[in-house]
């Protein structure tokens, strides 16, 4: 009896140990859990982390189409939600990465138990046993650990942080986090920004095999890159697309035929200097940085345009803009390759060739160069050195050999350019071209540049005439006038053609630009009075209330002489140019919106006549090309060319009913241009691009502008437009010193 006591008090003590020995790992894993969990071995992310994960976002620049015409930020990332996500995306993912997403709390014992048998009893390759929510909690609190113990650790974090994740986002809000958290590439981090770069789509647009190709990079980026390695990048998509096969998402048959398919990408790089808009979305990027600085968080503390992931809703039109960059290439194409002929054997600046050098000085090669305490001879030898480098050309970039002050000459004789559109009743800019190339000329011509404007600032004198009483059809002696200035310098401008005589009506002086009638209009009002009515349309530049202001000798921005002739369409209100429409936060919320500032600045019946007289500058003056055969405009249009003094700026101002649009082209060096005002004219360097962009405008049924014409005033006119029918005695008899209405 004692013997079977013995044996069964044996029998129990086998059975204890074989429990400790089953229940001991399995005992010691909780605790560690919950020693983990209770930050025994580290800190965890806090409930409000899990809330409120901490990411780069960057900020998007919509246009007013709803395209994405820019990002500025630190990576290249933009969170999306669920809905926003392709159902092939979400099949490639969970077949591929965890099929047993639905079924687990954050972490698969299914999964774990499979690796474990696998991998340590069976010595084979079972994969990784991470769930998504694991490999989501690996993104958001990275952990870099070395060392293998503190990698145990780290694992049991996963587990919890996974767990936790689990208990407080859905599902659906789990998978859309993790697909923005990673990174694909070539700049590329998280969905959105992967299927832009790689298809130029949305995430909700991908096709089965762009599902399968995003996700297959997931577990290397760069090795099975597609733009690079398509070998690779074909094989590991094929894996996924046999994954979705096998775990029943796709059938046999979709299998067979996605495999044959070969990788189709439209692969587009996001950049800052890449893209459409380049020169206005740095003009924007500046006026954000400075509304970030005047705005605070909810925290506290003030936005950050790089990584809070604001929303701004612009005004410009991705069509639009798209024509007017098209239209600026079409012309500049031509008109370099005519002024490099018009120049051949010789330089413009043999006349100047201090020129070159301080555009040496300027350049960033010069000044570390000096910084760096080389010598001017140092310098002179490295700036005389062919090295290997890229040139911007109209017909794409040239790979070449040359040396630093031959690509300074090189430069110095490219055609720049500014061109901005508006609506002219909302202030609406619709697009903004600054410039040949952002990448090479990183400066913008149609806000910060301000270049002479010639004759396109006759209208302005123009409208204080109209606004006193005159007619479009008073006649003026065409003969030289001559005024004393205040310091009682005389002045007498000639007109450019050099014919004097007879008598012209004010639209045919202003259609054909005549300095003299411009003159004879400066004397009768003076020079203070046009700065005033200039300044009433919107110009902020410096305006010297000198004579010669009537001829445009001013310096004036692109941005200001598109707002003030849109005065002119715009029945007498001064609209300012509106480029944003509303800035959101990440999460959509609104923090600003945008209206434009309006002021009465002519009266509707000055603006209308206005409108008259510079109709006939496209009907039959000197911006009539637009009615030839190469642009065939039939509808009312009016404008006004420019041209300054040695032909070194040449404009074009364009009205019609709801657009107008400016054009400004010369080169970076006023002593640099066309020796002829043939080839120099404003008609010839700047019109056509407002033609083009405007053919284009038209053809594109989807924007709907009218071809119509300009409204008239309710009330009667109070002068005669029909110069057949106006008559004034008054001024036949006085010689032309008075005026009739």
């Amino acid at each position: 009896m004692a013997k079977a006591q013995g044996s069964s008090k044996s029998f129990g003590k086998y059975v204890k140990f074989i429990w400790l020995i089953v229940l001991g790992p399995v005992l010691f894993i909780f605790l560690l859990v919950g020693l983990t969990s209770a930050g025994l071995f580290g800190d965890l992310p806090t409930f409000e982390e899990l809330e409120n994960p901490n990411s780069s976002l960057a900020s998007e620049v919509y246009s007013a189409d709803t395209k994405i015409l820019g990002k500025y930020y630190v990576q290249n990332r933009v969170n999306i939600h669920y809905k926003d996500l392709s159902p092939n995306l979400v099949n490639a993912l969970k077949a591929t990465e965890d099929v047993r997403f639905e079924e687990h709390s954050g972490v698969d014992i299914k999964g774990l138990f499979r690796v474990f048998v696998k991998s340590i009893i069976l010595q084979q390759d079972a994969g990784g046993g991470s769930t998504l929510t694991q490999q989501l909690a690996k993104n958001l609190f990275p952990r870099g650990e070395t060392n293998k113990l503190k990698i145990v650790f780290q694992k049991l974090k996963e587990w919890i942080i996974a767990v936790r994740l689990e208990r407080n986002y859905t599902k659906p809000e789990i998978l859309a986090m993790y697909l923005n958290t990673v990174e694909f590439g070539n700049n590329a981090f998280g969905i959105k920004s992967a299927s832009t770069t790689y298809f130029n789509k949305q995430p909700s647009e991908l096709k089965i095999e762009e599902a399968a190709l995003l996700i297959g990079m997931l577990q290397a980026p760069s090795r099975y890159n597609p733009v690079r390695n398509v070998e690779n990048a074909t094989f590991r998509r094929n894996t996924v697309i046999g994954q979705m096969s096998k775990y029943k998402f796709i059938t046999e048959e979709q299998k067979d035929s996605l495999l044959k398919l070969p990788i189709k990408l439209n692969f587009r790089q996001e950049s800052h200097t890449e893209g459409l808009a380049q020169y206005f979305r740095e003009v924007l990027r500046q006026d954000m940085l400075k509304w970030c600085k005047e705005h605070k968080k909810a925290d506290g503390t003030p936005y950050n345009l790089y990584r809070d992931g604001l929303r701004i809703y612009t005004t410009v039109d991705s069509r639009m803009q798209q024509y007017a960059e098209e239209a600026v290439k079409e012309h500049f194409t031509e008109l370099q390759k005519t002024f490099y002929d018009h120049w051949k054997g010789r330089v413009p600046w043999s006349d100047h060739p201090e020129l070159i050098d301080e555009a040496m000085k300027r350049s960033d090669r010069y000044i570390s160069m000096k910084k760096a305490g080389a010598s001017d001879a140092e310098i002179k030898k490295a700036f005389a050195k062919k090295t290997e480098m890229t040139l911007f050309s109209w017909k794409g970039e040239v790979d070449t050999t040359l040396s630093p002050m031959d690509s300074i000459r090189y430069y110095k004789m490219f055609y720049q350019t500014g061109f901005m559109s508006m609506e002219p009743q909302t202030g609406y800019v619709r697009a903004w071209v600054g410039g040949n190339n952002y990448k090479y000329f990183q400066y913008d011509h149609v806000k910060e540049g301000k270049r002479q404007v010639g004759s396109t600032f006759k209208p302005f004198l123009y409208t204080l005439a109209m606004q006193e009483g005159y007619s479009p059809c008073y006649e003026v002696p065409n003969v030289p006038v001559t005024i004393i200035d205040k310091a009682g310098v005389p002045w007498t401008p000639s007109n450019s053609d050099g014919k004097y005589g007879g008598m012209l009506s004010l639209k045919e002086a202003l259609a054909e630009s005549i300095n003299c009638i411009s003159a004879y209009l400066m004397k009768q009002f003076g020079p203070d009075a046009v700065v005033q009515v200039a300044r009433k349309m919107g110009i902020t530049s410096q305006l010297d209330p000198y004579p010669s202001l009537a001829l445009g000798t001013a310096d004036v921005s692109v941005y200001e002489m598109v707002a003030a002739y849109s005065t002119f369409a715009n029945k007498g209100v001064y609209t300012e140019p509106q480029y944003i429409l509303r800035i959101e936060d990440k999460n959509g919320v609104v923090l600003q919106d945008f209206v434009p500032r309006k002021v009465e600045a002519i009266s509707e019946e000055t603006s209308y006549l206005m409108l008259n007289l510079m109709q006939g500058v496209t009907l039959f003056g000197t911006g009539a090309r637009l009615r030839g055969s190469k642009y065939g405009f039939t509808n009312p249009i009016a404008g006004k060319t420019g041209t300054t003094q040695n032909n070194s700026d040449g404009w074009f101002m364009g009205i019609t009913p709801e657009l107008v649009s400016g054009v400004w082209a010369g080169c970076e060096d006023r002593a640099v241009h066309f020796r002829t005002t043939q080839l120099g004219q404003g008609a010839n360097v700047a019109l056509p691009v407002w033609g083009l962009y405007m053919k284009k405008v038209y053809a594109d049924p989807t924007l709907n502008y009218s071809k119509g014409g300009f409204e008239p005033p309710e009330k009667p006119l109070g002068v005669e437009l029909d110069c057949s029918k106006y008559k004034n005695p008054v001024q036949q008899q006085n010689g032309g010193d008075d005026f009739g209405i």
